[in-house]
């Protein structure tokens, strides 16, 4: 899954694009300033940011050349040639002006994506409220840290990868086997128990589904 920053101090504007873009199957992270933005860029390393220009704190402009290495789309109310040109030379991937037409906006998330679909994926899977780090093995609902065990970790992560689709035990299991030799097909029910409770705990909803007849969904929209 492609992790797209947005860095947005408007929480109209910034919650639909988060919206938006979910529903396209990226993961999402936000920021409301430019410090902020920078604190985030720190911890994490998405796939490519829209990023805002006129920021409380730190400008766009003071922000962008602190984020190399990663596609830049800037997505501004400034419709002037010059603001343009100087955020395209100052390292911006693209720059679309406000109001844009989502259509538009989503079609040039792919072309930077696709640009830049050589460099190393990011370690994040991002779902809702739901961001799991599969460097650390770290899972965090609502930015609540949750810990999980092996098994449940290895069981989360396919469905997040997955996260519109209902999978079967089976395949849980087939998945899953390569990382944990010893879940079974009658502890794997006790595995996902355990964790759709601790999802359940911090987050306060169901995460994990049962679909019957067919096996378990992630459920994060």
């Amino acid at each position: 899954m492609k992790i797209i920053a947005i860095i947005e101090d408007d929480q109209h504007i910034g919650d639909i694009l988060e919206r938006t873009l979910t529903r396209e199957g990226y993961g999402t992270l936000r920021a409301y300033s430019g410090t902020e933005a920078l604190y985030l860029l720190s911890e994490h390393t998405p796939d490519l940011i829209l990023l805002d220009l006129m920021l409380p704190g730190l400008p766009g402009e003071e922000i962008l050349p602190r984020m190399q290495g990663i596609p830049v789309i800037v997505v501004s109310a400034k419709v002037g040639i010059d603001d343009k040109v100087d955020m395209l030379l100052g390292g911006a991937a693209d720059y679309i002006t406000k109001p844009f037409d989502m259509k538009e906006l989503l079609a040039r998330i792919t072309v930077q994506l696709r640009r830049s679909s050589g460099r190393e994926p990011s370690s994040i899977l991002s779902c809702g409220d739901l961001r799991l780090d599969m460097v650390s093995h770290e899972l965090a609902v609502k930015d609540i840290p949750v810990k999980l065990t092996k098994t449940e970790y290895a069981i989360l992560k396919l469905l997040m990868q997955n996260p519109k689709q209902a999978i079967s035990k089976a395949v849980i299991l087939d998945r899953i086997c390569e990382d944990t030799p010893d879940c079974t097909e009658r502890s794997l029910k006790q595995h996902i128990s355990n964790l759709r409770k601790k999802l359940r705990d911090a987050g306060d909803r169901e995460y994990i589904e049962a679909v019957w007849g067919i096996g378990f969904k992630l459920d994060v929209w």
